[in-house]
């Protein structure tokens, strides 16, 4: 375990604990670090910023370790990803208006590459995601499987000024030193570009009221955002414009109950059901989930 500053700001002040450690290792299995995962509520040291708001964990695992969590991870969320596909995708038309072109769409943590399906039928080009897990690039269909690069964001591999759009989704939350990507971002996207982020929302209504039940504290987490602090992190690192903007989720009932802070076997039980019985039917709610764009001027 390392200490480590505010990935957002660098503030060494770590006097505001939001919560203590709990966790236990022994307890976590292949979807430990898998999306869309039943919730453990587990999280490490939680710290509340007091510069730019940022909630996060402190001190964490070395980079290597989770690298290789998130490479060996289990994946089982197809349906579920095509579902927030489509969300993220609604997102686009006004953002397409503001870029440059369309040539060059970059997709940090794309899963099974289910967002790439809607970047290509938007009419982007030169699309590319990156996944650190293999399981959910073995299970991406076959038209853009060869899309996804395994491994790790490097933005060593991205020339400056390639590309129009980035996005990354849920994926935020999980880097060691978000602040690091988001400068990579900037220098990679032509001017006039966009970066397009879907993260939790530590200050939503549904966070507040479940307090340490809701999903979104998580061992996989290493930082929350609110709508302050993901604004402050996009403006220090060069984005103008910045806007953030709630998100309304569409997914099946059984997948709603399976976030829920239930016991394990009552939430196996309705969860098995209500796909059995609803299947697909859906519910739209507001998750606690935000939208960040920003752009290059």
């Amino acid at each position: 375990m390392i200490t480590r500053p505010c990935p957002a700001c660098g503030s060494r002040d770590f006097s505001k604990v939001f919560a203590e450690a709990s966790y236990d290792f022994d307890r976590l299995d292949s979807f430990a670090f898998a999306s869309r995962k039943t919730p453990e509520y587990m999280h490490f040291r939680l710290i509340s910023c007091p510069v730019c708001d940022l909630l996060y964990s402190n001190p964490i695992p070395e980079a290597a370790g989770l690298g290789k969590a998130y490479e060996e991870a289990s994946y089982d969320s197809a349906e579920e990803a095509q579902y927030a596909s489509r969300t993220y995708a609604a997102f686009l038309g006004r953002i397409k208006k503001r870029l440059p072109d369309l040539d060059g769409a970059i997709d940090i943590g794309a899963g099974d590459g289910a967002f790439l399906e809607r970047l290509l039928e938007s009419g982007f080009t030169r699309v590319s995601g990156i996944e650190p897990s293999r399981a959910p690039i073995a299970a991406a269909r076959q038209s853009v499987r060869p899309l996804i690069r395994q491994g790790l964001f490097d933005p060593a591999d991205f020339k400056d000024e390639s590309a129009s759009l980035i996005t990354c989704f849920q994926t935020l939350e999980h880097l060691n030193d978000p602040a690091a990507m988001c400068r990579a971002a900037h220098r990679i996207l032509k001017k006039g570009g966009a970066v397009f982020f879907i993260c939790h929302n530590r200050s939503s209504v549904s966070a507040r009221l479940l307090g340490m039940k809701s999903p979104i504290f998580d061992i996989e987490h290493l930082q929350l955002f609110s709508k302050k602090s993901i604004e402050y992190l996009l403006r220090e690192c060069g984005f103008s414009e910045v806007e953030t903007r709630p998100v309304y989720n569409s997914y099946p009932l059984y997948y709603w109950i399976k976030l829920l802070p239930l016991p394990a076997a009552i939430k196996r039980r309705s969860t098995f059901f209500f796909k059995k019985t609803l299947g697909d039917f859906t519910l739209m709610l507001p998750a606690g989930n935000m939208a960040a764009i920003g752009y290059k001027k």
